[in-house]
């Protein structure tokens, strides 16, 4: 065998609550990489209902890469959520029109970028991803952060708003892993390295 088919939903016999999220994932802005799973307490159709703010109009999109762990409750704030942050008042008075649909003419509502989590990225419970985030391949978020700036790759952080810890390895082994882009082999070349991938010995890895 050559790992689990990335094409099926529920890659655990009679486990419904993970699933490769790219196989559930409705929304076109919505962008999800192969073997990527979320695992959810109740039900995995949560995921959509927890990317918020995610508005049509605005076209802002959340793009995830590949081997990634999302785990329930995780939170994705769009641009939707923004309102005025330079102005007398941040109400939007537009929305409710009955004389007020005019309040914005001529300006517009802050919009921070698309959400980018990269490859083998692991965000813990109940995190919450702000408009305009990049997170770095291999990062790791902890549980009950929020992020508000971008993360390094193979960074781990924490708190509220999230801050680095810590690296995860020396920055010589980070530039080989960057450089090596595993997520990005054939399934059966990654099938073969995985008793590597699994250790910290990256000069194990073949080429």
């Amino acid at each position: 065998m050559i790992g689990p088919d990335k094409d099926t939903t529920f890659p655990l016999d009679n486990y419904k609550r993970l699933c490769f999220l790219k196989n559930i994932v409705q929304n076109p802005n919505i962008i999800v990489g192969d073997y990527t799973y979320y695992d959810d307490f109740d039900n995995v159709e949560n995921f959509e209902k927890n990317v918020k703010y995610h508005f049509d109009f605005i076209d802002d999109k959340l793009i995830i890469g590949k081997f990634c762990m999302i785990a329930s409750d995780v939170k994705f704030i769009m641009n939707g959520a923004n309102h005025l942050t330079d102005a007398l008042s941040t109400y939007p008075f537009a929305i409710f029109g009955n004389g007020w649909e005019n309040a914005m003419k001529g300006k517009k509502y802050p919009i921070k970028g698309d959400i980018n989590i990269g490859n083998d990225v692991w965000i813990g419970y109940n995190a919450t991803i702000m408009a305009g985030v990049h997170i770095g391949d291999g990062a790791i978020i902890a549980t009950n952060s929020t992020v508000t700036k971008d993360v390094a790759p193979y960074s781990i952080v924490g708190g509220n708003p999230a801050t680095e810890i810590r690296k995860r390895f020396p920055e010589e082994t980070i530039h080989k892993l960057l450089k090596l882009q595993w997520w990005n082999w054939d399934i059966q070349k990654i099938t073969s390295n995985l008793q590597h991938l699994t250790s910290n010995e990256i000069e194990k890895i073949s080429a």
